[in-house]
Protein backbone atom coordinates (compact mmCIF):
# COMPACT_ATOMS: atom_id res chain seq x y z
CA UNK A 1 0.00 0.00 0.00
CA UNK A 2 1.18 3.76 -1.37
CA UNK A 3 0.95 6.23 2.03
CA UNK A 4 0.53 10.16 1.37
CA UNK A 5 3.99 11.13 1.10
CA UNK A 6 4.80 8.67 -0.92
CA UNK A 7 2.44 9.83 -3.26
CA UNK A 8 3.16 13.71 -2.49
CA UNK A 9 7.15 12.87 -3.40
CA UNK A 10 5.94 11.12 -6.71
CA UNK A 11 3.76 14.22 -7.90
CA UNK A 12 6.42 16.31 -6.82
CA UNK A 13 9.00 15.07 -9.38
CA UNK A 14 6.41 16.55 -12.38
CA UNK A 15 8.30 19.32 -11.86
CA UNK A 16 12.02 20.03 -12.90
CA UNK A 17 12.46 22.17 -9.15
CA UNK A 18 10.76 18.81 -7.13
CA UNK A 19 13.37 16.26 -9.10
CA UNK A 20 16.42 18.64 -8.33
CA UNK A 21 15.61 19.04 -4.55
CA UNK A 22 14.68 15.13 -4.48
CA UNK A 23 17.36 13.75 -6.67
CA UNK A 24 15.25 11.53 -8.05
CA UNK A 25 13.34 11.31 -11.37
CA UNK A 26 10.07 8.89 -12.37
CA UNK A 27 10.03 6.50 -14.88
CA UNK A 28 6.88 4.18 -15.72
CA UNK A 29 6.17 1.22 -17.91
CA UNK A 30 7.75 -2.27 -17.62
CA UNK A 31 9.87 -1.54 -20.75
CA UNK A 32 11.34 2.07 -19.48
CA UNK A 33 11.77 0.43 -15.84
CA UNK A 34 13.38 -2.69 -17.14
CA UNK A 35 16.02 -1.05 -19.51
CA UNK A 36 16.60 1.52 -16.57
CA UNK A 37 17.35 -1.40 -13.71
CA UNK A 38 19.91 -2.66 -16.10
CA UNK A 39 21.85 0.29 -15.25
CA UNK A 40 20.79 1.51 -11.96
CA UNK A 41 19.11 0.21 -8.91
CA UNK A 42 15.55 2.23 -8.44
CA UNK A 43 15.34 4.49 -5.14
CA UNK A 44 11.68 2.88 -4.74
CA UNK A 45 9.49 0.85 -7.05
CA UNK A 46 5.88 0.64 -7.33
CA UNK A 47 4.59 -2.23 -9.23
CA UNK A 48 1.07 -4.04 -9.19
CA UNK A 49 0.91 -7.74 -7.64
CA UNK A 50 0.62 -9.00 -11.52
CA UNK A 51 4.24 -7.42 -12.83
CA UNK A 52 5.72 -8.50 -9.51
CA UNK A 53 5.00 -12.10 -9.67
CA UNK A 54 6.13 -11.92 -13.69
CA UNK A 55 9.25 -10.22 -11.82
CA UNK A 56 10.08 -12.57 -8.79
CA UNK A 57 13.75 -12.90 -9.44
CA UNK A 58 14.93 -9.56 -9.85
CA UNK A 59 12.24 -7.73 -7.71
CA UNK A 60 14.49 -4.83 -6.03
CA UNK A 61 14.18 -5.60 -2.23
CA UNK A 62 12.81 -1.75 -2.58
CA UNK A 63 9.10 -2.35 -4.05
CA UNK A 64 5.95 -1.66 -2.54
CA UNK A 65 2.80 -3.69 -3.91
CA UNK A 66 -0.12 -1.31 -5.04
CA UNK A 67 -3.58 -1.71 -6.45
CA UNK A 68 -4.62 -0.65 -9.98
CA UNK A 69 -6.74 2.33 -8.55
CA UNK A 70 -3.21 3.28 -6.74
CA UNK A 71 -1.13 3.30 -9.65
CA UNK A 72 -3.79 5.49 -11.32
CA UNK A 73 -3.28 8.48 -9.04
CA UNK A 74 0.38 8.76 -9.37
CA UNK A 75 0.66 7.76 -12.94
CA UNK A 76 1.44 10.96 -14.94
CA UNK A 77 0.26 8.36 -18.40
CA UNK A 78 -3.30 8.32 -19.52
CA UNK A 79 -2.82 4.69 -19.57
CA UNK A 80 -0.66 3.52 -16.62
CA UNK A 81 1.28 0.38 -17.11
CA UNK A 82 2.00 -1.59 -13.78
CA UNK A 83 4.82 -0.54 -13.08
CA UNK A 84 6.56 3.01 -11.53
CA UNK A 85 10.08 3.54 -10.45
CA UNK A 86 11.87 6.89 -8.72
CA UNK A 87 15.40 6.48 -9.51
CA UNK A 88 18.11 8.90 -8.83
CA UNK A 89 19.62 11.53 -10.69
CA UNK A 90 22.89 10.52 -11.54
CA UNK A 91 26.21 12.50 -13.06
CA UNK A 92 27.41 11.82 -16.44
CA UNK A 93 30.43 9.58 -17.00
CA UNK A 94 31.78 11.84 -19.36
CA UNK A 95 33.95 15.09 -18.52
CA UNK A 96 32.21 18.56 -19.65
CA UNK A 97 32.44 19.08 -23.24
CA UNK A 98 34.86 15.74 -23.76
CA UNK A 99 34.68 15.39 -27.83
CA UNK A 100 36.04 12.34 -29.12
CA UNK A 101 38.01 12.71 -32.44
CA UNK A 102 36.19 10.06 -34.20
CA UNK A 103 32.87 9.85 -32.76
CA UNK A 104 29.70 10.77 -34.05
CA UNK A 105 27.98 13.53 -31.31
CA UNK A 106 24.12 15.83 -31.44
CA UNK A 107 23.64 18.61 -29.98
CA UNK A 108 20.57 20.94 -29.46
CA UNK A 109 20.02 23.96 -29.71
CA UNK A 110 16.86 25.31 -27.92
CA UNK A 111 14.75 22.40 -28.50
CA UNK A 112 11.63 22.80 -25.87
CA UNK A 113 9.32 20.17 -26.44
CA UNK A 114 9.61 17.13 -24.06
CA UNK A 115 8.26 14.58 -26.21
CA UNK A 116 10.66 16.02 -29.22
CA UNK A 117 13.71 15.41 -27.05
CA UNK A 118 12.43 11.96 -25.94
CA UNK A 119 12.19 10.58 -29.52
CA UNK A 120 15.48 12.34 -30.35
CA UNK A 121 17.19 10.53 -27.49
CA UNK A 122 15.77 7.35 -28.98
CA UNK A 123 17.08 8.25 -32.09
CA UNK A 124 20.61 8.77 -31.15
CA UNK A 125 20.09 5.08 -29.27
CA UNK A 126 19.00 3.49 -32.97
CA UNK A 127 22.04 4.83 -34.98
CA UNK A 128 24.49 4.71 -32.26
CA UNK A 129 25.08 8.46 -30.82
CA UNK A 130 25.86 7.86 -27.31
CA UNK A 131 26.73 11.58 -26.46
CA UNK A 132 23.73 14.06 -27.02
CA UNK A 133 25.19 17.83 -25.82
CA UNK A 134 22.14 19.88 -25.09
CA UNK A 135 22.40 23.63 -24.97
CA UNK A 136 21.24 24.82 -21.56
CA UNK A 137 17.38 25.88 -22.85
CA UNK A 138 16.72 22.74 -24.36
CA UNK A 139 13.83 20.44 -21.81
CA UNK A 140 14.39 18.75 -19.13
CA UNK A 141 16.06 15.42 -19.56
CA UNK A 142 14.33 14.13 -16.50
CA UNK A 143 10.84 15.11 -17.15
CA UNK A 144 8.18 11.94 -16.89
CA UNK A 145 7.28 12.54 -20.75
CA UNK A 146 10.88 12.69 -22.10
CA UNK A 147 11.87 9.49 -19.81
CA UNK A 148 8.63 7.88 -21.90
CA UNK A 149 9.56 9.03 -24.85
CA UNK A 150 12.84 7.74 -24.61
CA UNK A 151 11.43 4.75 -24.28
CA UNK A 152 14.40 2.63 -22.43
CA UNK A 153 16.91 4.57 -24.68
CA UNK A 154 17.49 7.21 -21.68
CA UNK A 155 19.74 4.19 -20.30
CA UNK A 156 22.22 4.45 -22.92
CA UNK A 157 22.39 7.73 -24.12
CA UNK A 158 24.46 10.15 -22.29
CA UNK A 159 22.83 13.92 -22.00
CA UNK A 160 25.22 16.26 -21.00
CA UNK A 161 23.80 20.29 -20.45
CA UNK A 162 26.97 22.83 -21.58
CA UNK A 163 26.95 26.49 -23.13
CA UNK A 164 27.58 25.40 -26.72
CA UNK A 165 28.86 28.03 -27.63
CA UNK A 166 32.11 27.55 -25.39
CA UNK A 167 31.81 23.82 -26.62
CA UNK A 168 32.28 24.73 -30.27
CA UNK A 169 35.19 27.31 -29.53
CA UNK A 170 36.86 24.70 -27.91
CA UNK A 171 36.81 22.53 -30.66
CA UNK A 172 39.72 22.80 -33.82
CA UNK A 173 38.44 25.31 -36.88
CA UNK A 174 38.34 21.94 -38.95
CA UNK A 175 36.23 20.05 -36.84
CA UNK A 176 33.10 18.88 -38.52
CA UNK A 177 29.83 20.51 -37.06
CA UNK A 178 26.82 19.96 -39.15
CA UNK A 179 23.96 22.11 -39.35
CA UNK A 180 20.86 21.41 -40.98
CA UNK A 181 19.30 24.87 -43.01
CA UNK A 182 17.08 25.55 -45.66
CA UNK A 183 20.16 27.16 -48.25
CA UNK A 184 22.09 24.30 -47.45
CA UNK A 185 23.99 21.65 -49.70
CA UNK A 186 21.52 19.06 -50.60
CA UNK A 187 22.39 16.28 -47.71
CA UNK A 188 21.74 12.89 -50.72
CA UNK A 189 24.57 14.55 -52.42
CA UNK A 190 26.67 15.39 -49.63
CA UNK A 191 29.86 13.38 -48.57
CA UNK A 192 29.46 12.74 -44.80
CA UNK A 193 32.17 12.21 -42.03
CA UNK A 194 32.09 9.59 -40.02
CA UNK A 195 32.92 11.65 -36.63
CA UNK A 196 31.66 15.28 -36.01
CA UNK A 197 28.77 16.89 -34.12
CA UNK A 198 24.85 16.94 -35.69
CA UNK A 199 23.06 20.22 -34.35
CA UNK A 200 19.82 20.33 -34.53
CA UNK A 201 17.57 23.56 -33.60
CA UNK A 202 15.11 24.91 -31.96
CA UNK A 203 11.09 24.25 -32.80
CA UNK A 204 9.98 27.30 -34.71
CA UNK A 205 13.28 29.46 -34.85
CA UNK A 206 15.73 26.62 -36.04
CA UNK A 207 19.56 26.98 -35.12
CA UNK A 208 20.12 30.28 -33.18
CA UNK A 209 22.48 32.97 -35.11
CA UNK A 210 24.76 32.39 -32.54
CA UNK A 211 25.17 28.78 -33.08
CA UNK A 212 25.55 28.51 -36.54
CA UNK A 213 27.94 31.02 -37.12
CA UNK A 214 30.09 27.80 -35.39
CA UNK A 215 28.79 25.38 -38.23
CA UNK A 216 31.08 24.63 -41.28
CA UNK A 217 28.64 22.52 -42.80
CA UNK A 218 25.03 23.68 -43.81
CA UNK A 219 22.99 20.73 -45.15
CA UNK A 220 19.50 20.72 -46.38
CA UNK A 221 16.74 18.11 -46.56
CA UNK A 222 15.32 18.42 -49.98
CA UNK A 223 11.74 17.88 -50.39
CA UNK A 224 9.64 15.82 -53.22
CA UNK A 225 9.20 16.35 -56.04
CA UNK A 226 11.95 19.86 -56.11
CA UNK A 227 10.02 23.16 -56.37
CA UNK A 228 6.72 21.46 -55.23
CA UNK A 229 4.79 23.74 -52.25
CA UNK A 230 4.97 22.00 -49.19
CA UNK A 231 5.14 22.61 -45.28
CA UNK A 232 7.70 25.29 -44.33
CA UNK A 233 10.10 22.58 -41.97
CA UNK A 234 9.92 19.43 -40.61
CA UNK A 235 9.36 18.13 -37.38
CA UNK A 236 12.97 18.41 -35.52
CA UNK A 237 12.70 14.81 -34.29
CA UNK A 238 11.91 13.85 -37.87
CA UNK A 239 14.54 15.83 -39.22
CA UNK A 240 17.24 13.92 -36.74
CA UNK A 241 16.36 11.03 -37.90
CA UNK A 242 16.63 11.53 -41.29
CA UNK A 243 20.03 13.25 -40.83
CA UNK A 244 21.48 10.23 -38.32
CA UNK A 245 20.10 7.73 -41.34
CA UNK A 246 22.25 9.16 -44.15
CA UNK A 247 25.52 9.49 -41.60
CA UNK A 248 25.00 5.55 -40.69
CA UNK A 249 24.56 4.55 -44.29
Amino acid sequence: MISKNQIKLIRSLETKKGRVKEGLFVAEGPKVVADLMAVMTPRILFATRDWIDEHADDVPLNVVEISVEELHKISFLQHPQRVLALFPIGKTSFKDNEVGESDLYLALDGVQDPGNLGTIIRVADWFGIVRIFCSRDTADVYNPKVIQATMGSIARVDVVYTDLLDLFSSLPSDYPLYGTFLDGDDIYKRSLTPNGIIIMGNEGKGISPSVSRYINNRLLIPNFPKGRQTVDSLNVAIATAITCSEFRR
